[in-house]
């Protein structure tokens, strides 16, 4: 994908991997749109990017609100044209400190599920359609390891990047023949919020830079069309185009 002047929209985009994210996509010459529940750190963001001569726009909404959806699809439009990639990054772990499943609360699970399952769902069917009519379109959506190991604790965001990557293999699946590509990714560990606040013993230093898991997944990105449609892939073996 040759992303010069491509419209591009990335959920969870005001810190961490959303905004390494949008920094590297800009870079390339995308047009980036971000989208998260926090205006401040979204407007800073957005500063950041445009400092260094990239092109972004923030919407402070949350994916997990069903009426948020069009206006996000519309407003994305309308910024920056026709939508040729979306990153499902926004997540959420549910409550923290990690607990066990029989201590989650059924409405902390519905909104992990909301976050990270639902929203993404109807945000492809709101931009997936005018890709379909191109001809052309890539949905990522970032899962994580929790998605394929059942670690105690992680159950609330385990089960909810499983069914994300289930999703991600089925729209592939239904959409096969379209020209619209969907993909998997598992970043890995990195020195993030979200990072520190299910593990606050970890150690940073050990951790992936975001800048860095970015730039692997601007790569994946820039030679999709050489990913099966539906592939899980994890990060830390897509080599960064320099």
């Amino acid at each position: 994908m040759d992303l010069r002047g491509k419209g591009v929209v990335v959920t969870g985009g005001s810190r961490g991997l959303g905004a390494a994210l949008g920094s590297a996509l800009a870079a390339r010459g995308a047009r980036v749109v971000l989208v998260a529940r926090e205006l401040g750190p979204l407007q800073e963001t957005v500063r950041r990017i445009r400092a260094s001569e990239g092109e972004a726009h923030g919407l402070a909404e949350d994916i997990a609100d069903k009426t948020a959806i069009h206006r996000i699809a519309g407003a994305a439009a309308a910024m920056v044209g026709p939508i040729h990639l979306v990153v499902h990054n926004a997540s959420t772990l549910g409550p923290v400190p990690l607990r066990l499943l029989l201590d989650t609360d059924c409405e902390d699970l519905e909104r992990a599920l909301a976050v990270n399952v639902v929203g993404p769902f109807r945000l492809t069917k709101a931009l997936a359609g005018p890709m379909v009519l191109r001809g052309s379109g890539l949905v990522v959506h970032v899962s994580s390891d929790a998605a394929t190991n059942a670690y105690p604790r992680w159950g609330c965001y385990g089960v909810t990047k499983a069914a994300l990557d289930h999703l991600n293999r089925i729209w592939a699946a239904e959409l096969e023949g379209t020209g619209v590509r969907f993909v998997s990714i598992d970043p890995g560990e990195m020195n993030t919020r979200m990072h520190a606040d299910a593990l606050p013993e970890a150690d940073p230093a050990a951790l992936a830079d975001p800048s860095q898991v970015a730039a692997r997944i601007v790569s994946l990105v820039l030679r999709d069309e050489r990913v099966p449609s539906g592939a899980r892939i994890e990060a830390a073996s897509v080599e960064a185009e320099p």
